[in-house]
């Protein structure tokens, strides 16, 4: 009900890039992820609160992913059940 679908997967020199679909209930559309390793170098949003989706993106860079996915998972936002960080950690959890 709540999950991203992923729509790309490449690497290149090193570095994973994923794209995803981000479900209905959330104001964002769509999550670019880039990890070098266990680490994410770059999180990018596209829709959803400019600021907020920005700060995530800058406070995720440099973070291990399963560090992020213990602080975001289960976010809730406005009671739908979900939000744009909760959906960067479901995303995570599929990489």
């Amino acid at each position: 009900m709540f999950d991203v679908t992923l729509i790309s997967d490449t690497t290149e020199g090193g570095i994973r890039k994923t794209a995803f679909l981000t479900c209905d209930a959330v104001c964002s559309q769509q999550i670019d992820i880039e990890l070098d390793g266990e680490t994410v170098r770059s999180v990018r949003y596209t829709g959803g609160c400019h600021g907020n989706t920005q700060g995530v993106g800058a406070l995720a860079a440099g973070m291990k992913k399963d560090e992020l996915i213990a602080r975001l998972s289960g976010i809730n936002c406005k009671g739908r059940g979900t939000s744009c960080p909760d959906q960067l950690a479901r995303a995570l959890k599929m990489l």
